[in-house]
């Protein structure tokens, strides 16, 4: 009964003051970054109503520009899941990341990294041409090289990477990468299988060059010479 005399004593800013209370403390107790946006959206429309019923301007205001900001950050973090998820279930493209890394211009003999060094960063090819060295792969635009050092164990290189024609690399250290997987878990599945993919891509890859090698015909013992 003294719950409900209380309830009754309250005016309605004071009880939605209490509930936006009630999910900002909620909000902070998230661990993914999309529904802490949500509810960071619910609660700011709540003070929002509590401000302007009250009268404070500032709140308002601040509330008012938190609201939109919100939205926004919660758009950006559903389409770039929903990118990782097509490329995980499409080509493997890693276009998505583009907008996360930055820009390096690479000479042309240049390695740009070498076997055995600490990996730290993936790349993007935006123009150019480049080789790992180890195998002879040549890379051409369009394609990602270095993400695997990510999964790697003791996340060491296992190629070195030279760049055989001056071009364009976009560059994202794993900092980042992680950074966005701690935001939102569901994009670290979708990488994780994109990487995967990947790995799996390459080790056909290198079967089918073994069982080229071993169809080959075996080379004729030239005559001794007396």
């Amino acid at each position: 009964m003294k719950i409900l005399d209380i309830l009754a004593s309250l005016s309605l800013a004071e009880i939605i003051g209490y509930v936006g209370n009630v999910v900002v403390i909620v909000t902070y107790s998230m661990r993914t970054m999309i529904p802490l946006r949500i509810l960071g959206m619910c609660s700011n429309a709540i003070f929002l109503v509590y401000g302007w019923l009250l009268g404070l301007v500032p709140l308002v205001l601040l509330q008012f520009v938190l609201l939109p900001l919100n939205g926004y950050r919660l758009y950006q973090m559903l389409q770039l899941t929903k990118q990782v998820r097509a490329a995980a279930e499409g080509d493997g493209s890693m276009d998505w990341l583009k907008p996360f890394m930055t820009q390096r211009h690479c000479r042309s003999g240049e390695l740009i990294f070498h076997k055995g060094a600490m990996a730290e960063e993936m790349f993007f090819t935006v123009s150019g041409r480049y080789v790992l060295v180890e195998s002879g792969h040549e890379l051409g635009t369009g394609q990602v090289v270095g993400e695997l050092g990510l999964l790697a164990p003791d996340q060491h290189r296992t190629q070195s990477l030279r760049c055989e024609e001056a071009g364009e690399l976009l560059a994202i250290d794993y900092s980042e990468v992680k950074q966005l997987y701690y935001q939102n878990p569901e994009f670290g599945f979708y990488f994780l299988r994109l990487a995967t993919g990947r790995l799996f891509e390459n080790l056909r890859e290198m079967e089918g060059q073994l069982a080229a090698r071993e169809e080959l015909p075996e080379e004729e013992v030239a005559p001794e010479v007396a």
